[in-house]
């Protein structure tokens, strides 16, 4: 089991540890009909890169070898490593497989080996091994046997969300940070709502465990997989710690986008449409908004809108942070939309066909800017 440790632990440890997650391949080739013969040899020298080959007959009389790597606790931001490892001089037509093996294997990571044709498995069962033109075993869902290690930081947090935010948006993709860069940017676009230099290292930190983010030549870091990164704010998003008021106003159309339209010079920037308003891929019969709540009075009578308890035609939501509207998108004369990926994960959590419209928004705009940026890494 070479390299990539994060505890020490014994070296009888750790060949019982391999020893255990060759008996778990064996078991899972096992179950498939057609693959006999499963031979497990350990490593026969120290430089050798693998820990050890399983060697299977396939049917139709083929053979394969499955070169397992054996890890304690392996941290996607050290994937590379993996990547790297030289398979030996194939022998013949052998299909030669390359797999992870470890007590645990996160869905990040297991996504990193689908990316990079590399086959997993973990001890509770879980995998995904795959030789071409013959068999391909997927299993999810089984409880870990190996409690993982807590992750460094929430991506639930404000302090995280307003770091996602800046990484993610459009005009800093192609940017490189250092942490106090990215905290003296935060600063200065959300006076009121900064982030610590020590929450900007932990975050940072943890998103760079998970291969989100990835350092430059120069020491400094740059975004690197945006859409993983998108899709596990979203599963972190807790879109119910906004505060939700339901209105009714008589105004209709453009009559009401004009009068928000002077919510924006007496804000701010605390206003913004968000959800199905910041959006033209799902047409709904209400209006959907950010608003800061010291604001609220102003659009009552911007609006002429009263809080009702149904009927209502205007959703007004007063964020718990105000990081909602950074990279805000508009033109001169409207109230302005909220960012791309804020507008993302919103539509998530919305309900109705949100989800719908989120899909929409990640394939026709989110997903054609990080491709021309070469950064859509699609398994």
């Amino acid at each position: 089991m070479k390299g990539l440790f994060y505890v020490k632990i014994s070296q009888q440890k750790i060949y019982r540890l391999e020893a255990a997650l060759a008996e778990k391949l064996r078991t899972l080739l096992g179950e498939v009909e057609g693959i006999t013969n499963c031979k497990i040899q350990r490593a026969v020298s120290p430089n050798f890169p693998f820990d050890f080959v399983a060697s299977v007959s396939l049917p139709g009389s083929q053979k394969a070898r499955l070169y397992v790597d054996c890890k304690i606790e392996p941290r996607p931001s050290l994937f590379p490593v993996l990547v790297a490892k030289p398979l030996p001089k194939r022998s013949g037509n052998k299909p030669q497989i390359r797999v992870l093996a470890a007590p645990f294997v996160s869905p990040r990571m297991a996504d990193l080996c689908k990316q990079n044709g590399w086959s997993w498995f973990d001890l509770a069962g879980n995998c995904r091994l795959n030789i071409a033109g013959a068999i391909h075993i997927e299993r999810t869902g089984f409880a870990p046997v190996h409690k993982p290690a807590p992750p460094r930081a929430n991506l639930s947090t404000p302090h995280a969300a307003r770091v996602i935010r800046v990484l993610l948006a459009p005009e800093n993709m192609d940017a490189a940070w250092t942490q106090s860069s990215l905290m003296e940017h935060i600063a200065s676009h959300l006076p009121h709502a900064p982030v610590s230099i020590g929450l900007v290292n932990k975050i940072t930190r943890h998103l760079k465990d998970e291969a989100f983010i990835e350092e430059t030549k120069d020491g400094k870091f740059r975004l690197r997989d945006p859409m993983v990164l998108l899709a596990a704010w979203r599963s972190a998003y807790r879109f119910d710690r906004h505060i939700r008021r339901n209105y009714f106003t008589l105004l209709q159309g453009g009559q009401l986008h004009d009068a928000l339209t002077g919510l924006e010079s007496i804000t701010g920037g605390h206003a913004a449409y968000m959800g199905f308003s910041a959006t033209s891929y799902v047409k709904h019969h209400r209006m959907w908004l950010y608003l800061g709540s010291e604001y609220e009075k102003d659009f009552q009578n911007a609006a002429k809108a009263k809080l009702v308890e149904s009927g209502e035609n205007v959703v007004v939501f007063l964020p718990d942070d105000p990081g909602v509207f950074y990279g805000q998108e508009g033109e001169e004369g409207r109230l302005p939309i909220t960012s791309p990926a804020q507008t993302y994960v919103d539509l998530f959590h919305c309900g109705g066909r949100g989800d719908d419209a989120a899909e929409a928004l990640l394939n026709h705009k989110l997903k054609p800017e990080w491709k021309l940026r070469g950064l859509l890494h699609e398994s």
